[in-house]
């Protein structure tokens, strides 16, 4: 694709500098319901977005196809819009960075795997927890998803990135029922290496979680020590790192304001931003094409830094942490790939270290059960109670209540069982000495 047209144009317009970022995507998605397929969905489709600078104001448009004709709208379309911004936020566009680290995790052998095989794997995986254990009396459904996807960033500046990536899920969830009692529970396996998917772990799985429900029923109200597992943490972690962007700081709603080189998390505690890490959430430049790099955000308990855009770290006078993000067709900050280093202790081992306490596995609400600026929750959960440092039945219709920044300072230790989860965060199970648990 020729893209030399719209930055012709654009210049002879008069928008001092241009940028066009290039999205295109690839999915699939089907599942299956009582043997047969019920959703077979193909998307294919690209997404350009121009920026430009007009008299130091940033003017934007999209389009979903390119051409001639695109080029010229794109350019019409930026000096419309940069007419009627009214922030004063620095408009820039970056000439690159000194030194990129380029990784790749694409895997090209994925998309020459035949549909079939993949969709026969998930009649076997239904069938599999249908057989596995008299109480599963139903497989609410099972899913493979697959993703490819790539960026394209070019500027008037003569940058020019490119970076693809893939992977697939495969998915199921399963309902257990015994004396009247009925129970969910759920799995999946990420990856972009098909060789690495076990169906049958991905089944034992689903049924451990699913059947070991039953029997539950709720515990007396009151404090208990807990154990988190690696998804109820990075829901947590997830929430309380978003206070690192430097937006919310620069906006004062931010629990992490003035913070910097203070302790807000456990001396167990270190959390780190791996962009770079060699999984299927990589990037090694930006949305605005600054290099990324590796870093720590909490380090064994003590703040190190905010994330940055240009724009926002243009504010504080900082150099840009690689952190510039689209949100829809903003620019943003975030995280990319959040990282929970691991302990060395195994997860039984937290449980016998707890004796006595409860294990959350979900928690459900964090919308609506969370108070981002005081960092306050009461959120329903499911998980199990511990007795002498093992499991001994299921929770039934609970909620655990505290205050994050309580929560990340009372952790005792993090767990070896390192996980990489949906969106990009590796987490592991946390040891807290107190959280309050709602029950009877």
């Amino acid at each position: 694709m020729n893209y030399n047209k719209f930055f012709q144009l654009a210049k002879e317009a008069g928008i001092e500098e241009a940028e066009l970022y290039i999205s295109t995507s690839y999915a699939l998605s089907v599942s299956t319901f009582h043997g047969e397929i019920d959703n077979y969905s193909v998307e294919d489709g690209s997404t350009y977005v121009a920026r430009g600078i007009v008299n130091g104001k940033f003017g934007a448009a999209t389009c979903d196809v390119y051409n001639a004709e695109k080029a010229k709208y794109l350019v019409e379309e930026i000096l419309k819009n940069a007419q009627i911004i009214e922030k004063d936020d620095p408009a820039i566009l970056f000439k690159g960075s000194e030194k990129y680290h380029k990784i790749t995790t694409f895997n090209k052998e994925l998309s020459s795997i035949p549909v079939e095989e993949k969709i026969a794997k998930l009649f076997s995986i239904e069938k599999k927890i249908r057989e596995a254990d008299p109480r599963i009396v139903e497989v609410q459904g099972t899913e493979y998803s697959e993703a490819e996807s790539s960026v394209t960033l070019l500027n008037s500046h003569g940058l020019k990135l490119t970076q693809k990536q893939n992977y697939f899920v495969y998915g199921s969830a399963a309902l257990a029922q015994e004396n009247g009692q009925v129970k969910s529970g759920w799995d999946m396996f990420l990856e972009n290496d098909f060789s690495k998917f076990n169906e049958d772990e991905l089944v034992k799985n689903i049924v451990k979680k699913t059947v070991s429900q039953l029997g539950g029923e709720a515990c007396e109200s009151g404090e208990y020590k807990c154990v988190f597992s690696p998804e109820a943490t990075a829901s947590l972690m997830r929430v309380y790192m978003s206070h690192v962007d430097s937006e919310e700081v620069q906006k004062h709603s931010s629990l992490f304001i003035g913070k910097l080189g203070q302790k807000v998390a456990s001396n167990k505690v270190t959390i780190e931003d791996r962009p770079l890490q060699r999984n299927v959430y990589a990037r090694w430049f930006d949305d605005e094409g600054v290099a990324t790099y590796n870093k720590a955000l909490v380090k064994n308990g003590v703040l190190q830094t905010y994330l940055y855009n240009l724009t926002t770290a243009s504010k504080d006078g900082v150099e840009s942490t690689g952190n510039g993000y689209k949100k829809g067709s903003q620019m943003g900050v975030s995280a990319s790939n959040l990282y929970l280093k691991p302990g060395k202790k195994s997860q039984e081992e937290l449980f016998k270290e707890i004796g006595e306490g409860v294990y959350i596995t979900s928690l459900q609400g964090l919308h609506a059960g969370m108070n981002p600026q005081s960092g306050n929750f009461s959120l329903q959960s499911e998980g199990f109670l511990i007795k002498g440092g093992k499991i001994e039945r299921g929770l039934d219709l609970v909620t655990v209540s505290g205050n994050l920044v309580q929560l990340f300072n009372d952790i005792i230790e993090v767990g070896s069982d390192s996980k990489l989860l949906l969106g990009g965060t590796t987490s592991a199970s946390i040891l807290v000495k107190k959280i309050m648990v709602g029950g009877k």
